[in-house]
């Protein structure tokens, strides 16, 4: 049978070896020498060629293969309206228009939108010609802040075309039928526009005068 120093030697000896490994594990790898290949190209983006049309003007870049479409956006064209919030697609604040239909450009690779047709938040309206959803906005309140704005001023103008093209949503009573442009279903179907101001209910009044009035 083993006495106890037998076993504080072998505990002490078990943490020397510990230490002796992690200290070999975290030593720096020699640089290769000049003119000598490196190993697997370690560390150098993967760039691709990408074109795409941005608020109606032709756009070509070449990017890292992991650059997202806001970080592109926002980056490479100087379009500061999109916003980088959460970054991981949870608050909706980085929402642009693709082809018609809302997303959110920091889930989405700039890789991906090869001959898309992108529509921010400045494609939208000018200081001197606001779009409708901007112009009601303003005249609601639907804003504090305005970091969030940009983007649930994009998804509110896919929500009613959205609604228009008859998609249902969570709430509606009728998949089969028409969605009816109703407070429920424009408040559902923008839930995924986070306003930490909380101005929610300016943001509906907004969104239902327009909606109003492309029904009149």
């Amino acid at each position: 049978m083993h006495g106890p120093g037998d076993f504080e030697l072998s505990r002490r000896g078990v943490l020397i070896g510990g230490a002796a490994s992690v200290a070999a594990t975290a030593a720096p790898v020699a640089e290769a020498a000049p003119g000598q290949a490196s190993s697997a190209g370690a560390g150098t983006p993967v760039m691709a060629k990408v074109s795409f049309k941005v608020n109606g003007k032709p756009h070509a870049l070449e990017l890292d293969t992991r650059t997202t479409l806001l970080d592109a956006l926002r980056e490479h064209l100087l379009l500061g309206g999109t916003k980088k919030g959460c970054d991981h697609g949870q608050c909706g604040a980085c929402t642009v228009i693709v082809d018609g239909r809302r997303i959110n450009s920091c889930l989405s690779l700039a890789v991906m939108h090869e001959g898309d047709s992108i529509t921010t938040v400045e494609g939208l309206g000018t200081p001197e010609k606001l779009h409708p959803m901007q112009a009601a906005f303003v005249k609601h309140d639907g804003y504090q802040c305005g970091y969030c704005t940009p983007g649930q001023i994009c998804s509110a103008v896919a929500v009613l075309d959205e609604i228009r093209a008859g998609i249902p949503s969570h709430v509606t009573g009728d998949i089969a039928g028409k969605p009816a442009m109703s407070a429920d279903e424009i408040r559902e179907r923008m839930s995924g526009n986070i306003c930490r101001c909380g101005a929610y209910s300016n943001i509906i009044e907004a969104i239902s005068e327009v909606a109003a009035r492309r029904k009149a």
